[in-house]
């Protein structure tokens, strides 16, 4: 038997999706109006905040992850980056409120995920010049780079949230495997 999922505990979690939308674009708003864009000439364009290690940098993506499809033209970038994503995050929310199999971590997760989408999705549309990324953090050469990809709040929703969303449903299958065998156990014993 299914547990029934109130239409409340899958209302509560959009509160997620708003939250990540708002301090994205916030601290998008920010660095845009108070950082002129990187270079490494100016020192005036870097923020230290733990010393090289973590710096607070102006820097736009036209791509995405890891400036993949950077060398696309517009019209490609514009149907790969902004209306497919646009197309998957209406799926996702559709399957989210249909699905009755989610737990209440997996809501929030995707929840967080949904937001991080939509804040990026929101730069797509609205900043020609492509997402808004700031938070610049060192790689200490690992992979062949000295820096990771610059990035920002709603790129760090998609990820943490992700990494939690896997594992919570490794858990839940797990747990399901182990009642199945559990129960298979007892029918056994039972005969």
């Amino acid at each position: 038997m299914k547990n029934s999922i109130s239409l409340k505990q899958k209302l509560l979690p959009l509160l997620l999706v708003a939250a990540v939308i708002i301090l994205d674009q916030v601290t998008k708003c920010l660095i845009v109006n108070s950082l002129s864009r990187y270079s490494p000439f100016d020192e005036d364009s870097v923020i230290r905040v733990i010393g090289d290690y973590v710096r607070i940098i102006h820097v736009r993506n036209p791509a995405v992850a890891f400036s993949l499809g950077a060398a696309l033209s517009a019209g490609w970038r514009y149907v790969l980056f902004s209306v497919l994503p646009l197309i998957v995050i209406a799926a996702v929310f559709v399957i989210y409120f249909r699905n009755k199999d989610f737990n209440s971590i997996q809501r929030w997760t995707i929840c967080g995920i949904l937001g991080g989408g939509l804040g990026n999705l929101i730069d797509r549309f609205f900043r020609p010049d492509g997402v808004v990324d700031f938070i610049d953090c060192t790689f200490f050469g690992w992979f062949g780079m000295d820096r990771w990809p610059t990035f920002n709040v709603a790129d760090t929703a998609v990820v943490i949230c992700g990494i939690l969303f896997v594992i919570s449903f490794i858990i839940q299958v797990k747990k399901e495997n182990m009642e199945k065998s559990s129960g298979s156990k007892k029918e056994a014993s039972d005969e």
